[in-house]
């Protein structure tokens, strides 16, 4: 029987700089899609899979991030004076409860793989989700990492989550090679940024993982990979050579907001998919076209 996988880790400690000046002051993952933080959406998500411990890889100026996951004893007094219930509910709702975060500072911008071995110590020797804040998955029921996790319960090993993308923006992610399989594929081989023509499949890496605690041991090693940075992509090739790995097509709808383009087609979905908001919003949208 698998280990259960109690923890995730959201590396967020990026500097954001395609969204300067927005970025300057606050987190890129304090960016708001309608009404909730980035960071907000993807710990819902984990929450939501059963995820128990939130561990957050930070870097300067990212205290806004570790506030919002805190109480505020003023706001919620000014809250309750004002007879403002909802809005205390939705507070006291998506807090963690004590002792369920956890940070660690990421001192240098040296890759993914290198912000993933500065959590190591938090996670210890258990499996782990990543979950990569950038990457919104809009589900219609199931969250992307709870499906994840259902594919971890029958298989085991690692879990990666991959979608497809057009042939000629394959060279642009991590993708998999694959053997047989129906939604749920043995991984046989990985290639970060693959040069046109050498690309094993039109299936790459999204952002959501389940992982082993070896993959610590191998990002022990520090070595630098595509662009100088150490990668977790590198990593789990090595991993591979020992342990089991599925890909997980998983269903839903995906958002890089780590992009503008993606950032503001995030907050179109997600405004439409609300109850409260999508018949009126759709009909402003359409008076704007």
């Amino acid at each position: 029987m698998a280990a259960p996988v109690r923890k995730a880790v959201f590396p967020v400690a990026g500097l954001g700089t395609r969204f300067l000046p927005a970025s300057k002051a606050i987190p890129k993952e304090m960016l708001t899609v309608v009404d909730r933080p980035l960071i907000q959406i993807v710990v819902d998500e984990a929450r939501e899979a059963g995820i128990e411990h939130f561990i957050f890889v930070t870097g300067r100026n990212k205290s806004a991030i570790e506030d919002h996951f805190d109480r505020q004893p003023e706001l919620e007094q000014t809250l309750a004076v004002r007879g403002k219930t909802a809005e205390l509910e939705a507070l006291t709702r998506d807090l963690p409860a004590p002792g369920e975060t956890s940070f660690v500072r990421q001192q240098e911008p040296l890759g993914l793989g290198h912000a993933v071995w500065c959590a190591r110590e938090l996670v210890g020797r258990e499996p782990f989700a990543l979950i990569l804040p950038d990457v919104l998955v809009q589900c219609k029921s199931k969250g992307c990492t709870a499906q994840m996790l259902d594919v971890y319960e029958a298989h085991g090993g690692n879990i990666i989550a991959v979608e497809p993308v057009p042939d000629d923006q394959v060279k642009n992610y991590g993708v998999v090679s694959i053997g047989e399989g129906d939604g749920v594929f043995p991984i046989d081989g990985m290639v970060e940024k693959p040069a046109p023509g050498t690309e094993p499949s039109n299936l790459t890496i999204l952002g959501r993982y389940i992982l082993q605690p070896e993959i610590f041991d191998i990002l022990s090693a520090k070595e630098p990979g595509a662009g100088g940075e150490i990668q977790i992509t590198d990593a789990m090739i090595r991993l591979l050579e020992t342990q089991d790995f599925h890909a997980l097509k998983y269903e839903g709808r995906t958002f890089d907001c780590g992009s503008k383009m993606g950032f503001l087609l995030a907050n179109v979905a997600y405004a439409l998919a609300r109850p409260d908001l999508g018949p009126s919003f759709a009909a402003e949208v359409k008076k704007l076209l």
